[in-house]
């Protein structure tokens, strides 16, 4: 068990909160969905999390199977934190968390995410049924970050790397790619920069719209 705290039930619900229910434990999973990081990466992630509360999920995961650590071979020999197989099979409850909490009410001005958070978001607005009609992968470049997303039979598969002869690449800031996206900025004046097909590019960017918002009764 994670921690010496417990709801003491039998159902799943329960004993999953257990093991991931802890604040920020979720969001050092969340950090960790795009591939493994060391203790600074995390850091930089989740800049509200002290260090010593950090630490302490990132053990209290490690007992519970959800996350391991790693040494790194020559010449990086970092340690970095990584999701075991079972810690990934949290991915998509992430995702279907993120696509609940899209349809609350916005933060107010000001409040940012963590850069992975942000490629996390095409994954969680991402809407199926927009992107029946496109076969297409996409090199995404964010300065030194480089990820693959791939669009195939309505499914979007995002991952870190350099794709093999993409389609079409999209460079500049990821800031940037979600104000286009979400409808709040023109492309044209967004600074990002398209080589390739930029008809799939631009269509790729329709595939992410914001959700209605839901109807939350006022309170009495």
């Amino acid at each position: 068990m994670a921690t010496t705290r417990t709801y003491n039930e039998a159902c799943g619900i329960p004993r999953a909160l257990d093991r991931v229910g802890e604040r920020w434990a979720l969001m050092v999973v969340r950090e960790l969905v795009l591939g493994p990081k060391r203790f600074t990466d995390l850091r930089t992630g989740l800049p509200h999390a002290s260090p010593n509360v950090l630490a302490q999920r990132l053990r209290e995961l490690e007992q519970a199977g959800v996350v391991r650590k790693r040494k790194l071979p020559p010449p990086a020999a970092s340690q970095v934190y990584e999701l075991t197989d079972w810690g990934h099979e949290l991915d998509e409850v992430l995702l279907a968390l993120g696509r609940w909490g899209a349809r609350a009410p916005g933060p107010p001005d000001g409040i940012g995410m963590s850069f992975d958070a942000h490629i996390l978001s095409l994954q969680t607005l991402f809407r199926p049924e927009l992107a029946a009609d496109v076969e297409a992968t996409f090199q995404l470049r964010f300065g030194d970050d480089a990820f693959i997303a791939d669009v195939r039979a309505g499914r979007l598969f995002v991952e870190r790397g350099e794709a093999h002869a993409p389609d079409a690449t999209i460079e500049g800031d990821i800031g940037a790619l979600l104000a286009v996206v979400h409808g709040r900025l023109a492309l044209e004046d967004s600074g990002l920069t398209i080589s390739g097909d930029r008809a799939a590019a631009e269509r790729f960017m329709d595939l992410f719209p914001l959700p209605e918002p839901a109807a939350i009764p006022a309170a009495a």
